[in-house]
């Protein structure tokens, strides 16, 4: 279910200024707790202020929770902003890659890590503020009862306008998520995170339509767009031929994962009654005119080989599945002990 686009504007209350003195995690209300990832690459300019206000935010929606952030093969000082700051904030968990991984892999790191029960998508370059997202999100995801709150920029003006257009398209029509903003700030229920498939190559863009072929419900709230104050964007055009075949193979993988004979022994079926038609026009045309056609008889015979052939690629992909689901379950076992333990 993908709930319909809400275009009231943001809660001007949120956007109150919190003093630089509030506690990290504030009171612990009887609200979902929240986890906040925040994926840094060469981000040191502004991401001593992403983390701040995203612990400000936590404590003025009066919650418990945390902020991870991957450093993601940075050469700048980003390092050294994240090492003071975990002076200063308890709660917050630093993850390192010593060369680049892309956002993919850092993403899966925090996702596995985070204990929240809502986790909360930010980026480290400050064109989304927590401060004033953080709580529209979580706001608007329990207001209406939603799994997935997305983000809608509103003003924006940067140079990937276009790029961003046709990937909404393309979300829109391959995987029905009616979103304005697919590939922005989102916040995710804890049952969301847990059903991503192991996330590869660039699907992190890819999170809503994973979430609504799950069968979440999705919606979406205004937020505001400013300019990154500083540091130069990691992303650009050359992106979209990558995200076009990662999009071909998500939706080929959420569609045909959980029963791939459909897909290799439906190919299977198509050839042999090709090759079976071909076989019965050249019996035929032998039997009237006494004419042979050797190479479209070889050809029909080359086909139904390959059709067989689909049919056992089909049979070992099912047997492949099976044990991806025992193995997923036995992990599925293992997280929870793992969690229960830290929550002593």
């Amino acid at each position: 279910m993908v709930e319909g686009t809400h275009t009231a504007q943001p809660d001007p209350a949120v956007a109150e200024p919190v003093p630089e003195t509030a506690p990290a995690t504030g009171p612990v209300g009887a609200g979902a707790t929240i986890s906040v990832v925040v994926p840094a690459r060469n981000e040191e300019a502004t991401l001593a202020q992403v983390v701040e206000r995203s612990f400000q935010a936590i404590a003025l929606l009066q919650r418990a929770g945390e902020v991870l952030v991957v450093n993601d093969g940075s050469t700048d000082g980003t390092g050294r902003v994240l090492a003071e700051l975990q002076t200063r904030y308890s709660e917050l968990r630093v993850f390192t890659h010593r060369r680049g991984h892309g956002m993919t892999a850092g993403l899966e790191k925090m996702f596995a890590a985070s204990r929240g029960d809502i986790v909360i998508l930010m980026p480290a370059d400050m064109e989304s503020d927590p401060l004033v997202d953080v709580p529209a999100l979580v706001r608007h995801l329990e207001a209406h009862d939603l799994d997935v709150a997305a983000g809608w920029r509103q003003g924006r003006k940067d140079g990937k306008v276009m790029a961003s257009k046709l990937y909404n398209f393309v979300m829109q029509t391959m995987a029905g998520v009616r979103v304005h903003d697919g590939n922005w700030i989102k916040a995710m229920r804890r049952e969301v995170v847990d059903s991503f498939p192991p996330l590869r190559s660039d699907w992190h863009r890819f999170l809503l339509m994973i979430a609504a072929h799950n069968g979440f419900s999705i919606g979406e709230v205004p937020t505001f767009y400013q300019p990154r104050p500083a540091g130069s964007s990691k992303f650009g055009w050359e992106r979209i031929p990558k995200s076009f075949l990662d999009v071909l193979v998500l939706k080929f993988l959420l569609t045909f994962s959980e029963a791939p004979m459909r897909f290799f022994g439906g190919l299977g079926i198509l050839g042999i009654l090709t090759s079976l038609a071909v076989f019965l026009y050249l019996l035929l045309l032998y039997v009237f005119t006494e004419t042979q056609q050797r190479p479209v008889f070889i050809a029909a015979g080359v086909l139904a080989i390959i059709s067989v052939l689909l049919f056992l690629v089909g049979f070992l992909a099912e047997l492949i599945v099976t044990q991806g689901a025992r193995i997923q379950q036995l992990e599925k076992r293992l997280d929870e002990q793992r969690r229960g333990l830290d929550s002593r």
